[in-house]
This record gives structure tokens, sequence and C-alpha cells, in this order.
């Protein structure tokens, strides 16, 4: 959050100075504010998921809550987005305060057993807190692709900003998928581990493969990019630049990993 902070007041800067820098010290305050407090609303809005019904999708919901006690922790609110590619995410700031989100082409494809993986993953991402930290990367990214345009076209026309635009144009993006790589790489293998213990290795496994073969054959084409990390699995790989870098660790070795452990 802090580095949001920098980012944000650094770029004011480049675009009028220090009285900008000033209105960007003011705006990355209400970013950071709105982040910790309405995270999982942003990212909802962001990714148009809509609460699901529970008498259309019962299932879900009792697999959601009977992972929740088993993990010792609220169940989080449920929802869907209709789209038919096989992915799912978790946002919010914690236990208590979090979301799952869940694609129907998942529900669609998967067995019960292979959507209880998925959810198992999701809810340790939960439990562990990784989905503020997420939200607050997702909220980066997509602050410095809003802010490269605002560099190029807004400020103080008395500046020259030519050299420094056109490389804050360039870096933005990359910047953004950097930092989402950075945290998503790190907690993914740990959510898979929880993720197995709540329900099976092999089951999440399962999942993860064909999940990688949807996505590979069908990459999602609407959304926003600055959510990539926060899915089981890019939803947007092979899409374009963002495809560059890559948000979460290899499938293969996740799989692997997953071979080697044992269902309690």
């Amino acid at each position: 959050m802090a580095l949001l902070m920098s980012v944000i007041v650094t770029a004011f800067w480049l675009m009028g100075g220090g009285d900008y820098a000033f209105m960007g010290l003011i705006v990355g305050a209400v970013i950071n504010f709105g982040v910790y407090w309405f995270s999982d609303k942003i990212v909802l809005s962001m990714t148009k998921a809509k609460e699901a019904d529970r008498m259309q999708y019962p299932q879900l919901y009792e697999i959601v809550e009977r992972l929740s006690r088993k993990a010792g922790m609220p169940a989080p609110r449920v929802y869907v987005i209709q789209d038919s590619s096989l992915n799912a995410f978790a946002t919010g700031r914690g236990p208590g305060h979090a979301a799952v989100v869940v694609h129907i082409g998942l529900l669609q494809v998967l067995s019960p057993e292979e959507i209880e993986g998925v959810i198992g993953h999701e809810l340790t991402h939960i439990k562990r807190r990784d989905i503020l930290i997420s939200t607050v990367a997702a909220v980066m990214a997509g602050t410095l692709t809003y802010l490269q345009y605002a560099l190029f076209f807004g400020g103080d026309d008395r500046r020259d900003r030519g050299g420094l635009a056109l490389l804050a144009m360039i870096l933005a993006p990359i910047a953004g998928m950097l930092i989402q790589m950075a945290i998503s790489r790190t907690r993914e293998y740990g959510a898979d581990a929880g993720g197995a213990q709540l329900s099976n290795p092999s089951h999440l496994a399962s999942a993860l493969r064909k999940i990688d073969a949807s996505v590979r054959r069908s990459p999602m084409r609407g959304g926003n990019p600055a959510t990539a990390h926060m899915y089981i699995m890019n939803p947007f790989s092979g899409v374009d630049v963002f495809s560059l870098f890559s948000t979460h660790p290899p499938v293969e070795e996740r799989i692997r990993r997953l071979g080697g452990m044992r269902f309690n």
C-alpha cells in the first residue's frame, strides 16, 4: 500500500510538479482507504460478478459452506460470472469480509470433486489473507494503466514531460504485471497445499489440468487484465502483451507438487 502511494505521488509529480504531488498524496490516501475497506466491491465491480442465487446454485453453496466449516472460518459470500471459461477467484479483506467468485463455465465442466478442490484453494487464500494483498495489487496494476494516459495527456503544458511521459507509458503496464507476478507466484503454491488439505490433492490437480486446457484453448477476451493474478489460473493467457509476464507459477509444477501430497 505504501508502494501504491509512492507510485501515485510520483506520477502526479511528473504531471505538474510539487502542487500536483500534493494532489497525488490525497488521491493515494483515498485509494488506499478505499482498497482496504471496499476491496471486495471494487473487484466484484471490475469483473461484473453477480451474487449467486442459492436456489439456482445449491451445490456450490453446500461446497463453500462445508469446506468453510472444515477450515474453521466464516463462509464467504458466493458470486458467479456469466462466462463460459473455467476459472474462479476470491476477494475481500479476509475471513468475515470475503467473497468467492466462480465462472459458470467451471460449474458446467468440472465434477463436484474438482469444484471442491478449486473452492478449497480459494478458501485458503481467504484464510491466509492473501486476497487483500492481491486486491491491492489489482488496483495498483489498474492505476498504473490509467496513469500512463494521464501522464501523456494531462498535467502542466509548461513542463517538458515528453520523454518522461513516453517512458512512463512504456513502463507502467510492465511494472503492474511484475507486481502481480511477484505477489501471485509466492502465494499460489500455499493455496494449492491448503486446498488439497481441505479437499483432495488429486481433485485439485485434475481441476488445474482442465482449467489450463480451457485457458489455452479459449483465453478470456473480456474482463480487466489487472485482475489476472487473482484467478486460480491466468484467464488472459496468450491474449496480448500481458501474457509476456506469467502471473502464476507453471501449472506442471503445481500439479507435480500436488502429486506428492497425501489426503488426510
